[in-house]
């Protein structure tokens, strides 16, 4: 599992706004980080982190809602949940293509058909999935979702 990033200068004694915006920068700059590469289907895991990462950004938004603008906080909210969705619309068919491959090499040859079957439409998914998640990521450039998060953590700790 990918392993979140430590939030430096998180004190006990911040405001809860001012911890907001620490946590909430953290967690935003670690889901784009993780984007490099999402869409390549031959390295799962990166896909696995940037959901992973979306998970973790969406936790804190829910946590820490009360210390930031609702007018603001549902829009953002919306399009964080939107990518997730897309990111496991990608990582299902992963996850299920690696379990098929690990059971075709544990066949014999002539028990290998009907698996072959299924993995070809595994992989089917997963390229439509690697569709959905390629215009979720343009969506979310074009509404400028990580520029409306970093603005969303400056002003909670403001």
């Amino acid at each position: 599992m990918a392993k979140a990033r430590e939030v430096e200068g998180l004190e006990a004694g911040d405001a809860f706004g001012v911890a907001a915006g620490k946590v909430l920068a953290v967690r935003a700059r670690e889901l784009f980080d993780a984007q490099e590469g999402v869409l390549d289907t031959t390295d799962v895991e990166r896909v696995h982190a940037m959901r992973v990462a979306s998970r973790r950004l969406r936790a804190a938004l829910e946590i820490f809602a009360p210390a930031l603008p609702r007018d603001e906080l549902k829009p953002v909210l919306r399009d964080v949940r939107r990518l997730a969705d897309a990111l496991g619309a990608r990582r299902d068919p992963d996850v299920q293509i690696e379990h098929f491959e690990r059971l075709r090499a544990a066949l014999p040859e002539a028990d290998r058909a009907g698996v072959d079957e299924i993995l070809e439409r595994l992989r089917g998914e997963q390229a439509a999935g690697n569709e959905v998640l390629a215009a979720a990521l343009e969506e979310a450039r074009e509404n400028r979702l990580e520029e409306r998060l970093a603005a969303l953590a400056e002003r909670a700790a403001a």
